[in-house]
């Protein structure tokens, strides 16, 4: 049996040592109180808020995380730009914003020019499918620092202070819906990675395909989908599914959530199988979800119909006025 936190990644601790940074970065609000974006208080649980008159600028940073080792390992570097936006504009999403604009951060122990070209490729890649310019960037060159590249970015997108999606109008009876992922995504490599590249290696064919490639396979980008959605009906939260897995649901709302979670395949299978418990399955991977749509329940079957146009859709389950996550269909609770 193998947990997130025995292979190196303990949620727990992190947001216990964050803890003190989050209270200091808090109290800098004050530095733009009345002046132009001025940041919203209490809003803002995937992307921060930040006041323009009639709208409001989102911000939200991320990473590819150590998906760039698998990449590495196997001199394929034209994938990882779609999922490093991915990150970034699908949790704009979860406050209701439109993706705009993003600039990049790459730090690499040497400059490569074939491997900067690749990478090139999947940041437009990544750019059109979300809709948004890539305006600017940064390239860091520190051997002494870096042993291989990281790569990051920051996005912004902008909504209406009258369309910001919070959760706060989440109700029990409400019906979830989720959109089917690609894959991992971008969460959870350290625990995939260091359960089964020693046992398996990268070319372990398994379910038609090599092991690296379930593993490098590209973050979904759901901007096309979720813009549709609320244009059509009423959302009243949003949930990108990363890193927390299903928990990060308990952003949202102290409502709970009763759900039928799609049958357990491909990648997700293979690391079950090797060990790692449901319950922590549950809380470390996206399980085939990757982006969870709360509406009310007279809007389930327009919701549906509109993401199905763009990708798999089903329906999870309701929001219940007892808290915490149950998945039925597991007998997990979260």
């Amino acid at each position: 049996m193998l947990t997130y936190a025995q292979a190196g990644v303990d949620d727990e601790k992190t947001a216990r040592a964050l803890g003190g940074i989050i209270g200091l970065a808090k109290k800098t609000f004050e530095f733009r109180k009345g002046r132009t974006g001025e940041p919203a208080e209490d809003l803002g649980h995937y992307a921060a808020l930040m006041d323009f008159g009639e709208f409001y600028l989102a911000m939200t940073t991320d990473g590819v995380g150590t998906k760039v080792l698998i990449a590495e390992a196997v001199g394929k570097f034209d994938t990882i730009g779609i999922d490093m936006i991915a990150m970034n504009v699908n949790d704009l999403l979860c406050v209701g914003a439109e993706p705009v604009a993003l600039v990049d951060y790459l730090a690499v122990r040497e400059p490569d020019e074939g491997i900067f070209e690749e990478m090139a490729r999947g940041l437009y890649e990544g750019a059109r499918q979300a809709g948004i310019a890539i305006v600017g960037g940064e390239t860091a060159v520190m051997p002494d620092l870096i042993n291989g590249f990281d790569l990051a970015g920051t996005a912004i997108g902008v909504v209406e202070k009258e369309k910001v999606i919070t959760g706060e109008k989440i109700r029990p009876g409400d019906v979830v819906i989720g959109i089917s992922s690609s894959g991992i995504h971008s969460n959870g490599l350290t625990l995939a990675r260091k359960l089964l590249i020693p046992k398996y290696g990268l070319d372990y064919e398994y379910g038609g395909r090599k092991l690296w490639e379930w593993l490098l396979e590209p973050t979904r980008i759901y901007v096309k989908a979720v813009l549709e959605l609320l244009e059509g009906v009423e959302v009243h939260g949003l949930a990108h599914i990363t890193g927390g897995g299903l928990t990060n649901l308990k952003r949202l709302t102290d409502y709970g959530f009763s759900l039928q979670m799609p049958p357990i395949e491909g990648i997700f299978k293979l690391i079950h199988e090797n060990g790692v418990p449901l319950g922590e399955m549950f809380r470390v991977f996206n399980m085939g979800v990757g982006m969870v749509a709360i509406v009310p329940a007279g809007e389930r079957e327009e919701a549906l119909e509109i993401l199905g146009r763009h990708f798999e859709a089903f329906e999870l389950g309701v929001v219940t006025e007892e808290s915490g996550i149950v998945v039925k269909n597991y007998g997990v609770r979260l």
